[in-house]
């Protein structure tokens, strides 16, 4: 009856974050940064949201910074926290502009990868991370 008890361990949380960590990291990475990582060129050249006024290939390099690096580091539990930022402000983007904050439609995903980003920047990587490996 374990599984009932309202009560949790650090561990138990811990390794929920870690499913977590590196489930929503490694998706964004592969699915979403990669992509634009290696098709860059074909990208830019097709036009990339631009909402900073930065200009197309900035804008794109962030999102790939955000997308493929900061991803790499929330799935080894590095800079958890910084690396968050550049992400939820990517999925802000993504979901206020390219989607029109349409949450239950085309920005459903952006919206989940939002939630989850605030979450890891609240709660941290949990201690099965590279964060709390170095900080002891």
């Amino acid at each position: 009856m374990k599984w009932l008890s309202t009560k949790y361990k650090e561990g138990t949380v811990s390794l929920a974050l870690l499913v977590l960590r590196v489930t929503a990291g490694s998706a964004m990475a592969v699915n979403h940064g990669y992509k634009k990582l290696t098709g860059f060129t074909e990208m830019a050249a097709k036009g990339f949201a631009d909402p900073f006024h930065i200009g197309v290939k900035a804008s794109l390099g962030m999102a790939v910074f955000a997308e493929f690096f900061c991803a790499v580091l929330i799935v080894l539990g590095l800079l958890t926290r910084l690396a968050v930022i550049p992400l939820m402000v990517t999925m802000c983007v993504a979901l206020f502009v390219a989607h029109s904050g349409d949450f239950f439609g085309q920005g459903e995903l952006a919206g989940v990868f939002l939630a989850i980003f605030l979450v890891l920047l609240l709660v941290g990587p949990g201690k099965y991370s590279l964060d709390k490996a170095i900080g002891k």
